[in-house]
């Protein structure tokens, strides 16, 4: 894989020079939405028997990581090891997800969890979270995933502001077990008690986790060693000072009087060339605008006949890190690029389609310190964001515009972008919103590199469970991250729906 790194520190003192000595206002370039405010905690290490981060009540956000421990349960006779904890009340939370220590590892088996509604202290039924996430990640080989700092995990849930949890861990039965499973009930609930529409991995039309009756490899009954159960507090958002009192709901406004660091001003310098230093969104562009930007941007790399005819779709509005309230301090300080971006792969978040889009802001800080907190990578691993309502939101750190290297699709992150849609659509439809989005974006982001929408291209695989390390495969500009890994992502509801999004992010770019 063909990659640079780009320190940080070039970036920030040339924002710094265009910066007042106090911390700057949102741009006014930035429109008003639901606040949201830069999380500004730090890690704290780990104890023996678990670790709660930032759980200052004055610092926004946290992540619990709690041991799990093996279930004494006579209700699976035979069977092998279950783990998990029994329902016990915890601080607020609104995220889960299961880490485990080595992430070479794969945890075979089910992970279901139940939580308790702040406000109405109902509890939800059991929602099985995606155990298969290690195709979401960097390249084999490269710096990210030999850090030492990794470990292996599911995809994290969204399940709204909680206040308790009970979590169980299954392992798949091995070959030539005969054992009876039965579906867990909450400890204080009778087994009939279940609501309808509440059964095991049916949760909003979500796809199912899977057969429980396949067989599972040799090994499949031992879970992973070091399983924990973090639970991710994003943070909450904070209202605008001055800003629209009449409860605008589009995101993208931040708190004014968030303190400046070295790495914030770094992560907004690297869009220093698309809108002003410290706005909370990139404002959208019409087609004669993009045009002389592509030519500011990429002149000297452009053909003639790029020049005299390129086809490029008009920059659509995208909210940056600091408008969704990233906490820069996080990630790893230098910049990671690719050479270029040849094709772009669509991705769901598997963390449920349970949310509004005024809380789209909250889910990505969640996911953000998830990846970094509890995974251990560099920064989110996605290059874009796309929630239902068509929003779109900048993600890993480096510029919106420059081929900004990802950890999304495992064996093909040279050369590419991942472009992630908030929610689960194995069973569930995306919204036309959010396929319009993609479009839009595809057709802005591959014209800045000359890709045809339509078209084929070619990239060299990093090793992956579809294709050989080094091998050159011939794939769609826009593809689903099923196309260069076995896997369901992005859902086949999604998957769908990319034939349509290849069509309008050509009609975009003017072909």
């Amino acid at each position: 894989m063909r990659g640079f790194l780009a320190s940080s520190i070039g970036v920030t003192c040339a924002a710094a020079l265009a910066l007042p000595l106090t911390p700057p206002a949102v741009a006014t370039t930035a429109r008003p939405a639901s606040g949201v405010q830069a999380a500004t905690s730090e890690r704290m290490p780990a104890g023996p028997a678990g670790r709660h981060e930032d759980a200052d009540v004055n610092l926004p956000g946290s992540t619990q990581s709690l041991p799990l421990a093996p279930l004494d349960r006579d209700r699976i006779l035979g069977g092998p090891v279950e783990q998990g904890l029994s329902p016990r009340d915890v601080p607020h939370f609104s995220l889960v997800g299961v880490t485990w220590d080595r992430p070479g590892a794969e945890l075979h088996g089910r992970v279901l969890v139940r939580t308790r509604a702040v406000g109405t202290g109902t509890w939800s039924g059991w929602q099985e979270v995606e155990t298969h996430n290690s195709e979401h990640a960097a390249d084999p080989g490269t710096d990210e995933p030999t850090s030492g700092q990794v470990r292996g995990s599911t995809a994290p849930l969204w399940v709204g502001e909680s206040d308790a949890v009970e979590v169980r861990v299954t392992p798949e039965t091995q070959p030539g077990t005969e054992t009876e499973t039965v579906r867990p009930r909450p400890t204080d609930e009778p087994e009939d008690g279940e609501e309808a529409g509440e059964e095991v991995g049916v949760e909003d039309g979500e796809e199912s986790g899977g057969d429980d009756s396949t067989a599972a490899p040799d090994d499949a009954a031992t879970l992973p060693a070091g399983l924990r159960l973090e639970l991710v507090d994003p943070g909450e958002a904070a209202p605008v000072k001055g800003g629209d009192s009449g409860g605008a709901t589009r995101p993208g406004s931040l708190k004014t009087e968030t303190v400046e660091t070295a790495e914030a001003l770094a992560a907004s310098g690297a869009n220093a060339e698309l809108a002003p230093i410290g706005a909370a969104e990139i404002p959208a562009l019409d087609r004669t605008a993009t045009e002389r930007e592509l030519l500011a941007l990429r002149g000297a790399e452009l053909t003639q006949a790029q020049r005299a005819k390129p086809y490029i779709g008009p920059r659509p509005r995208i909210v940056t890190r600091r408008g969704w309230g990233a906490n820069e301090s996080w990630r790893e300080r230098r910049f990671a690029y690719t050479k270029k971006v040849k094709a772009a792969f669509v991705h769901h978040t598997a963390t449920g389609s349970k949310y509004r889009c005024s809380q789209a802001p909250s889910l990505i800080r969640g996911i953000y310190r998830y990846h970094v907190k509890s995974m251990g990578w560099r920064d989110i691993g996605y290059n874009f964001l796309v929630d239902k309502c068509g929003n779109i939101y900048e993600g890993r750190a480096g510029g919106v515009a420059k081929p900004v290297l990802g950890a999304h699709t495992l064996g093909f992150n040279s050369n590419s972008m991942g472009i992630a849609v908030l929610g689960s659509y194995g069973a569930s439809r995306p919204t036309a919103a959010s396929v319009r989005a993609v479009a839009r974006l595809t057709a802005w982001k591959l014209g800045l590199y000359g890709s045809n929408p339509r078209g084929k291209t070619y990239l060299t695989s990093g090793g992956g469970n579809l294709y050989r390390k080094g091998k050159n495969v011939r794939l769609n500009v826009i593809s689903g991250h099923r196309d260069g890994y076995s896997t369901a992502c992005p859902g086949l509801q999604l998957y769908r729906k990319l034939g349509s999004a290849r069509a309008w992010s050509a009609r975009y770019q003017g072909r």
